[in-house]
């Protein structure tokens, strides 16, 4: 049971609520940060202290209304063969032989700012944008040509080393206030090439560090001091840097801006996932505290029947923010070698009629209505739906987030076995 919530529809003292509702809210939060924002924090806690309910649920609104369509343009830099498109494809989800897919190839693809949006999320735009890599560059006349202004950050990739023209676009950036990350693409291949080199003394760490500590010397000495650098491999996002430059980027992105790059992230680690999980919780929550400050309101709508085909099409919306639609379903099944019926032995997501048929949801619901109703009296059961619709969808959202960690894990233990079995028929070549 949501003990704010229960507390919230069971009329208690709004003074009190007031005072538990910042500390509850962080509980519920991702470690990145939530959909809310300071300001609104403050709004709505003042709003509840005043027992202004109109206004609680016309800020959470506004809130909710902002993180679901707020426009994220990322924009990605970089010469030709650092992998540029393929980290914009990697984001995206898709493979370079796919439709829509940004060019891959060793010849320079890019030489004018060409967008690539999303193909869930239609607000969301990564722009691959031209190498700075001319004799006579110049940051402010590039970063003109490609309208910096309409970016939210900047992405620097290299596979080798940066430039001092990328050194000089950097400087502009921070002048202009902009956000940029430095991106050091290839490390897969050099651990490769590092192994087959020097097959008795390689140490996978310490080679790590080493070009983690060659990218940061490159930087200072073209002037670029005290920077972070993220390793990362394209066909290998769950591996090296990729989860912490996932975390970075929710953190320093503007509140209203994070639940839409969450939710667009590859599910490509258990981190991602929890994040994913907890912001989409949040709105859960949301979603009800709004509702429950409506149904104090004469004549105003707030509790919705409980409604078979809309709880499917919840659930499926769920699996897609995971990486579980039918689509990714099948490529996984593929993947791994398995039937779809087969994978349904081990996941519970997949079956709608399993999750909606749970005795448990019903007999949480009846237990905070028959709460609800020592204080209030009667048995409404629009309470009974309220309360039977949240913990529905929270169990949809645990269902689904725990079998993308099952499939996760099982796609890591195949791409595991096939590099084993790969670098055997390489030494048996030799």
């Amino acid at each position: 049971m949501d003990q704010f919530l229960h507390d919230f529809l069971a009329g208690k003292n709004f003074q009190q609520l007031a005072t538990n509702f910042i500390p509850h809210y962080t509980t519920l939060i991702s470690n990145v940060g939530g959909i809310l924002s300071q300001e609104n924090l403050g709004r709505i806690q003042r709003a509840l202290k005043e027992a202004k309910l109109k206004d609680v649920a016309d800020i959470i609104e506004e809130s909710l209304v902002a993180a679901e369509n707020a426009p994220l343009d990322v924009a990605v830099i970089g010469e030709s063969g650092t992998g540029k498109s393929s980290f914009i494809n990697a984001l995206r989800g898709l493979s370079y032989e796919e439709e829509g897919s940004a060019s891959v190839g060793i010849v320079e693809t890019t030489r004018k700012r060409t967008p690539y949006q999303h193909p869930k999320y239609s607000n969301v735009t990564f722009w691959d944008l031209p190498g700075t890599g001319t004799p006579n560059f110049q940051p402010d006349e590039y970063l003109e040509r490609v309208e910096f202004a309409t970016y939210d950050f900047f992405i620097m990739i290299s596979s080798s080393r940066f430039s001092l023209n990328d050194a000089l676009l950097v400087k502009s950036i921070k002048e202009i206030g902009k956000k940029f990350y430095f991106v050091r693409t290839k490390v897969d291949n050099d651990l490769y090439n590092e192994g087959k080199r020097k097959p008795t003394s390689f140490k996978r760490e310490r080679v790590l560090q080493q070009i983690r500590d060659n990218c940061l010397a490159n930087l200072s000495h073209i002037g670029v001091p005290d920077s972070c650098v993220f390793l990362v491999s394209n066909f290998d996002l769950d591996d090296f840097d990729f989860p912490t430059l996932e975390e970075t980027l929710l953190k320093e992105l503007p509140v209203h801006k994070r639940y839409t790059f969450a939710l667009l992230l590859p599910s490509l680690s258990d981190a991602s996932i929890e994040m994913k999980r907890d912001l989409l919780k949040e709105k859960i929550w949301l979603d009800a505290l709004k509702s429950s400050a409506l149904s104090f309101i004469p004549f105003m709508a707030c509790f919705n029947g409980f409604d078979f085909p809309q709880q499917e099409k919840c659930l499926n919306i769920y699996r897609s923010h995971f990486g579980l639609d039918e689509k990714s379903v099948k490529e996984i099944a593929k993947n791994l070698g398995i039937s779809k019926e087969e994978m349904e032995s081990f996941t519970k997501s997949l079956n709608f009629w399993l999750l909606v048929k749970d005795d448990s949801i019903i007999a949480r619901a009846m237990n905070c209505v028959e709460s609800y109703c020592s204080v209030n009296g009667g048995l409404p059961s629009t309470v009974f739906q309220f309360f039977k619709t949240y913990f529905l969808h929270l169990k949809f959202i645990n269902t689904v987030a725990d079998d993308a960690k099952i499939l996760l894990h099982k796609t890591l233990e195949k791409v595991s076995l096939r590099r084993c079995q790969r670098d055997v028929s390489d030494c048996l070549t030799e």
